[in-house]
C-alpha cells in the first residue's frame, strides 16, 4: 500500500488550486477525528497563502463525497461516558464547518454521489457547491434519535416553506436538483464532467472566478420533486408541533403523506421534536456559527439521554432495527419538548 492509498486524506496542490480528496472509499469517505484535523489544518494553511487563490474538496471513489461522521466511534464514547471526548470531536467538527463557512478563499466542494450528515457540513458551506445526478444529500440524524447539525439546521432553516422541516425530521434523500433549489448548492454539473471542470479550476485563468468558470460545465437539472411535492408538505409541516404534523399527515390524502407519516411514527419522539425546534431557531439565526452553537447545545445533551445510544445500537450495532425509544410515542411528549436541549449549557464551549 503506498503513502497515497493508507492516507485518509489527500493534501496537494495543483498550481493555484488547493486540493482536498476525502480518501476512505470503502466507507464512503466517512469522517474521523483525524481526518477533520488533516482538513482544517491544510485550510488554515492555504488561508493567507499568496500562491493558492482557490480551495476544491472532493471524495475518492464513485459512491459519493462523505456519508457522514464516525458513528460507531461516537458509540463508544456515549456507552463509555466520556463526554470530554465527544465535546472534543465535535468541537474540532464545527469549527471546520465553519472555517469553510467564513473562509477568506473561494471553496468549490464536489457533492457527488451520497453527501450525508458530516458531508453537509462540508459541501453545505463552500462558496461554489456543485451536485451532479448522483447527487443523494441527507441529514438523516433522527433515523437514530438524534439531530441535524454541522450547520445542517442553518441550511434547512433557509429551504423554500417548509421543505426543511421535513428533510430534517424525515431524514428523505434530495436529489441534485432538490439540493439546488432547497439551496444547499448552487450548480448541477454532469458527473462526467467533473474530472474536466477540477482541470479547469487549477489551470484556467478565465473566467476570473470559479462561480464563473463552474457556468462553463453547469446544466439545468431535472424537476426537483420536492417542489413539486410542496403543497402537502408545507400544509403538514407547518404545524406547531410534531404531534400536529403527525395529524395532518393522517389526514392527507396525498400517498407520499403517508409515506411520511410512516416514517415519523418510527423515529424517536424526542428527536423529531428538538429538530422541529432547532430548525425553527436556525431560521431566526444571522450566521452559520450562531446556528453551529444551537446544534453543539442540542448535541451535547442528547450526550446525556438515552435515545442516540439506543438508535445507534439498534440501526448499526445489533442491526435489530427496534429501538426503545423514551418516551415511545409523540403523544408522550412534554409540553415544549425542546426546550432542555435548547437550553443546555454545555461543560465546555464550543468556540474558544
Amino acid at each position: 500500500m503506498t503513502d497515497a492509498e493508507a492516507a485518509t486524506v489527500l493534501i496537494r496542490t495543483e498550481n493555484s488550486l488547493g486540493r482536498i480528496t476525502l480518501n476512505r472509499p470503502r466507507a464512503i469517505n466517512a469522517l474521523d477525528q483525524d481526518m477533520i484535523g488533516r482538513i482544517t489544518e491544510a485550510l488554515k494553511a492555504w488561508a493567507h497563502d499568496p500562491d493558492i487563490e482557490t480551495v476544491l474538496i472532493d471524495g475518492e471513489g464513485e459512491r459519493g463525497l462523505c456519508a457522514g461522521g464516525d458513528v460507531r466511534a461516537l458509540y463508544e464514547q456515549l456507552v463509555g461516558r466520556h463526554p470530554g471526548d465527544i465535546a472534543e470531536f465535535f468541537r474540532a467538527e464545527y469549527a471546520m464547518n465553519a472555517l469553510i463557512a467564513e473562509y477568506p478563499k473561494p471553496v468549490v466542494a464536489f457533492a457527488d454521489g451520497i453527501t450525508m450528515g458530516g458531508g453537509i457540513g462540508l459541501a453545505g458551506h463552500a462558496a461554489v457547491r456543485i451536485v451532479t445526478e448522483r447527487s443523494k444529500l441527507a441529514m438523516p440524524e433522527t433515523r437514530i434519535g438524534f439531530t441535524p447539525d454541522v450547520g445542517g439546521t442553518w441550511l434547512l432553516g433557509r429551504a423554500p416553506g417548509r421543505l426543511g422541516e421535513y428533510f430534517g425530521l424525515t431524514g428523505q434523500s434530495m436529489t441534485g436538483a432538490d439540493a439546488v433549489q432547497l439551496g444547499f448548492a448552487d450548480h448541477y454539473v454532469p458527473s462526467e464532467r467533473l474530472d474536466a471542470l477540477r482541470e479547469a479550476l487549477a489551470w484556467r485563468a478565465d473566467p476570473g472566478t470559479p462561480n464563473e468558470l463552474v457556468l462553463l460545465f453547469d446544466e439545468t437539472p431535472e424537476p426537483s420533486p420536492a417542489l413539486a411535492a410542496r403543497t402537502w408538505i408545507d400544509e403538514a409541516f407547518s404545524a406547531d408541533t410534531v404531534g400536529e404534523i403527525v395529524s395532518r399527515l393522517r389526514a392527507s390524502e396525498e400517498p407520499d403523506a403517508a409515506a411520511a407519516l410512516a416514517v415519523l411514527e418510527e423515529l424517536a419522539p424526542t428527536g423529531l421534536a428538538v429538530t422541529l425546534d432547532a430548525v425553527r431557531e436556525a431560521r431566526r439565526m444571522h450566521s452559520v456559527r450562531e446556528a453551529l452553537e444551537g446544534e453543539y447545545r442540542r448535541i451535547m445533551w442528547f450526550g446525556t439521554q438515552p435515545d442516540m445510544v439506543e438508535g445507534i445500537r439498534a440501526q448499526l450495532i445489533d442491526k435489530d432495527r427496534d429501538p426503545k425509544w423514551n418516551p415511545a410515542t409523540i403523544a408522550d411528549l412534554p409540553a415544549d419538548p425542546g426546550a432542555r436541549a435548547r437550553e443546555f449549557v454545555p461543560d465546555v464551549p464550543l468556540f474558544d
